[in-house]
């Protein structure tokens, strides 16, 4: 199995290599260009935003869930129902559309008069429109995220807690949430990871992200799979970034962890890196 992987590793480094269609110059050339930059960081603004509107949401829409109050939980069953049962792209183009559906927006008495009235394209801008689609939906995703960490906690601790005295916010904040965090911290990293590449989806409403970005510059030159490189180059970046502090985050939030877990590729890693350090110490002292 190794000698197959390995086979198969050089096959394509070969190719990425060798063929003449990527064109390693042109990808040089574009790697660092201001527009591709440009997309670069909106990308990573609107992953910020959208994480922020979905993790906020989430935990809001989790304790509505697990909540004793009937109406609260079915709304947020709703909510989730809704987010989670229609397609991404088709939400995007929703905000988007906004207008044709609600002209203007108001701010007033609900069924009487209203106080601020104003244009619904002059509010929900494109902009507007990718941080709604992306972060509304999001939070649907976490809300599920956070509940699950949320009774993943031995309800016995907390009740102990309340017999104690202790106030619930406390409990909460003090008990429940550190144990929960270990639930929730990987899918949330896992999530930010997919969010990342699912800004790309708004590309379809013409924000320039980096991937509309690039294909501004190849609908112009037509160097399409040298372009297309460099916003999937951008991405594994990035993506592997994000993988590093996840790892670290989870450690943080995993110590104390009695059950044996297999490492991953990053443990192991960073594990080998001490373990030479150490080695290299003992023998300079030796």
């Amino acid at each position: 199995m190794v000698a197959i992987t390995f086979v198969l590793v050089a096959m394509l480094v070969h190719l990425l290599v060798t063929s003449s269609s990527l064109q390693w110059g042109v990808v040089g050339h574009y790697f660092f260009s201001s527009d591709v930059l440009s997309g670069l960081i909106r990308t990573l603004y609107l992953t910020a935003i959208a994480m922020l509107v979905g993790i906020v949401g989430g935990t809001i829409l989790a304790l509505m869930r697990i909540s004793k109050s009937l109406v609260l939980s079915m709304a947020a069953s709703s909510y989730i129902w809704l987010f989670r049962g229609t397609p991404l792209l088709v939400q995007l183009l929703f905000w988007f559309n906004i207008a044709s559906f609600v002209p203007r927006l108001s701010l007033g008495i609900p069924f009487g008069p209203s106080f601020v009235s104003a244009s619904t394209n002059s509010l929900i801008t494109i902009l507007a429109a990718a941080v709604l689609g992306l972060g509304l939906n999001e939070a649907a995703y976490m809300a599920e995220i956070v509940r699950a960490g949320i009774v993943s906690v031995d309800p016995g601790q907390g009740e102990a807690a309340l017999a104690l005295g202790m106030p619930k916010r406390l409990i909460f904040r003090r008990i429940v949430l550190p144990q929960a965090m270990r639930v929730i911290i990987p899918p949330t990293g896992n999530q930010t990871i997919g969010m990342l590449k699912g800004t790309s989806l708004v590309s379809v409403i013409s924000l320039p992200e980096l991937l509309y970005s690039v294909q501004l510059i190849y609908a112009r030159n037509f160097e399409t799979i040298p372009l297309l490189v460099v916003a999937s180059l951008w991405y594994l970046i990035v993506t592997t970034i994000l993988s590093i502090g996840q790892h670290f985050v989870e450690k943080y939030f995993g110590r104390g962890r009695t059950r044996t877990e297999v490492p991953s590729v990053l443990s192991r890693l960073f594990r080998t890196h001490r373990e030479t350090q150490l080695t290299g110490s003992t023998d300079h002292y030796a």
